[in-house]
Parts: structure tokens; C-alpha cells; sequence
């Protein structure tokens, strides 16, 4: 127990469904996006998922992860 257990009750957040439904997009962008998803070894969902994050982070949008707290690292554009 010690100092994690005690990081993972202060940072324990409820976790919910995103139900997102197919969208018609161009060929050349769903090629391009199946592609770089499956570089970074995530799903097309989950490769959206995060680079909504991303947007929304850098917006100045408060939130403690994306698929788990903390998990989103990347610096605030000023």
C-alpha cells in the first residue's frame, strides 16, 4: 500500500462510454486514418478519441485523462 494506494484514491475518476456512430468521409482520409492508427497500435476510435483530447487540452478544457487519468501529456499551447 503506501504512497499508491493513496495517489489512486485521490485521482480515482468515473469512467463513461463515448457511443460514436460511422461517418461518411473521403476515401483518402479514412486511408490516412487507418494508417496512422494502426502506426500508433490503437484503433481509429481511439486514435480520434485522443487527438480530440489533444484539442480540447490545448483549448484550456479541464479534464484528468482521456482512457485513464493522467494519460494525456501533452504541453498547453499558450
Amino acid at each position: 500500500m503506501g504512497s499508491d494506494a493513496s495517489q489512486n484514491s485521490t485521482s480515482r475518476e468515473t469512467k463513461g462510454f463515448v457511443m460514436l456512430r460511422g461517418a461518411m468521409v473521403m476515401i483518402s482520409f479514412r486511408d490516412s486514418l487507418f494508417d496512422a492508427a494502426n502506426r500508433a497500435g490503437v484503433t481509429p476510435n481511439e486514435y480520434c478519441l485522443q487527438a480530440a483530447a489533444e484539442k480540447l487540452w490545448a483549448s484550456g478544457r479541464q479534464f484528468s485523462g482521456v482512457f485513464n487519468s493522467g494519460d494525456l501529456n501533452s504541453p498547453r499551447e499558450a
